[in-house]
């Protein structure tokens, strides 16, 4: 039976489930008493939602708590064994798979470095299904279990109806790659399995929303500040997060040449290889046959020495100047977006730390609005560098948790409205 907006039994089943399940990821354990108030459902709803859930094992009892001179409440939780979840970050040094349990819990990591070939899509889908076969090897979790796979990648991400997800990352050599399809046939999983594959800055974007420094907020652009640099803007219209190619944003007219092919870009200034790249150029010395993140270690050692030393001028020097750049190219988010927060994460933000960012924060201020500048903090993530990571699993876990727990939506049929149908006779006659 369907309601005045198409709206049928099913349908409202699957929503009350899912406000129930919401409610319990991020706030449990509630008692069934609390969740009344908390999903505006009525008691004898949240009776019938809670026997489902128990009996899926999607829920189940965590103690009690005494209430004022009644009987004591039993609380509830999500299971955390009742599905798991892939998340994997292709970065620029190596791509990660994390398998986590229902409540985001790691339960295996893999790590397959990138070499030579960089970022060969062949290579990169191999590593990907090599580490989702690991992964659930190691734990002996069957595919079939899957709540779903999700991926963080740089470029921009378009859904296409013929080949599915299809990344544009022109920084990275990948011009249209199908990367959905290709992990389809490569990676065998069931096709209720779904693969879902974003922009690394939205999976940072929503991790940090979710459980880290963004929690609590309507507003807030995430940098993620890795090889490169990118954001995602989250607003209480994209609350899932827009990702923005914010690292090609001019920043010098005329200046340095930027690996999408442009001059003046802010990755060309304030991502860790380009600074890097200006430490050498000003008799820097990293370490012979240094990774990126071992070399940026080594730059902020000599900028801030933690023994005492001498302070290196010309590594200092360089992270002013990075810090400038970097705090021009908030201010257009600032004055643009006017988010509540401005949150820089990714393993070269994080490394940088709260030295660097407190340089940033004057350097933003001075380049921006001021009542912008004045509404808006700027701190670091709290998540950690495998916060993309722990992002990209959260998007199999969204739809799961909107779908109220149903792995596989069941195909109906509905019958157009009279008014529609007889609509559709004229025009089509």
């Amino acid at each position: 039976m369907a309601g005045r907006a198409g709206r049928t039994v099913y349908d409202l089943r699957r929503s009350n489930r899912a406000a129930v399940l919401q409610r319990l990821y991020f706030d449990g354990p509630m008692s069934r008493q609390e969740l009344g108030p908390a999903t505006g459902l009525s008691s004898g709803t949240i009776s019938n939602v809670v026997g489902e859930l128990i009996a899926d094992g999607l829920v189940e009892e965590a103690g009690s708590i005494d209430s004022d001179g009644g009987r004591p409440r039993i609380l509830l939780r999500i299971t955390p064994g009742s599905g798991c979840m892939i998340g994997v970050d292709v970065g620029e040094t190596r791509v990660r798979v994390e398998l986590f349990d229902l409540t985001l819990t790691e339960l295996a990591r893999v790590e397959k470095p990138m070499t030579g070939d960089g970022y060969d899509v062949g290579l990169v889908v191999a590593h990907i299904r090599d580490g989702i076969e690991e992964a659930l090897r190691r734990t002996g979790t069957t595919a079939q279990s899957l709540v779903g796979v999700g991926i963080g990648v740089p470029g921009i991400v378009a859904s296409t109806a013929e080949h599915g997800a299809v990344v544009h990352g022109q920084t990275i050599g990948w011009d249209a790659v199908p990367l959905e399809e290709l992990l389809r046939d490569s990676c065998h999983l069931p096709g209720s399995v779904p693969i879902l594959i974003e922009n690394g800055a939205r999976t940072l974007g929503q991790a940090e929303m979710w459980f880290g420094a963004g929690r609590g907020s309507q507003s807030a652009a995430v940098v993620l500040f890795g090889s490169g640099v990118g954001a995602c803007l989250v607003t209480d219209v994209a609350q899932q997060g827009r990702a923005l190619e914010w690292g090609h944003l001019t920043v010098q007219v005329g200046g340095r040449r930027c690996r999408c092919g442009a001059s003046g870009c802010l990755e060309a200034y304030a991502g860790a290889a380009a600074l890097l790249k200006r430490w050498r150029e000003a008799g820097g010395r990293p370490p012979t046959g240094a990774d990126e993140e071992t070399a940026l270690a080594a730059l902020v050692s000599a900028a801030y020495p933690d023994d005492g030393g001498d302070t290196d001028p010309v590594a200092s020097e360089v992270l002013r100047e990075t810090a400038e750049y970097f705090g021009a190219g908030l201010s257009g988010l600032i004055n643009l977006f006017q988010p509540e927060r401005v949150l820089v994460g990714g393993w070269a933000g994080l490394q940088l730390g709260a030295r660097f960012l407190a340089d940033v924060r004057e350097h933003a201020a001075a380049y921006s609005m001021t009542y912008p500048a004045e509404r808006a903090t700027i701190g670091l993530g709290a998540l950690g560098p495998d916060a993309v990571t722990v992002g990209a699993a959260t998007l199999p876990l969204a739809g799961f948790l909107d779908a109220g727990g149903r792995r596989e939506q069941p195909v109906r049929e509905m019958a157009l409205p009279a008014w529609q149908s007889a609509l559709q006779g004229r025009v089509l006659n």
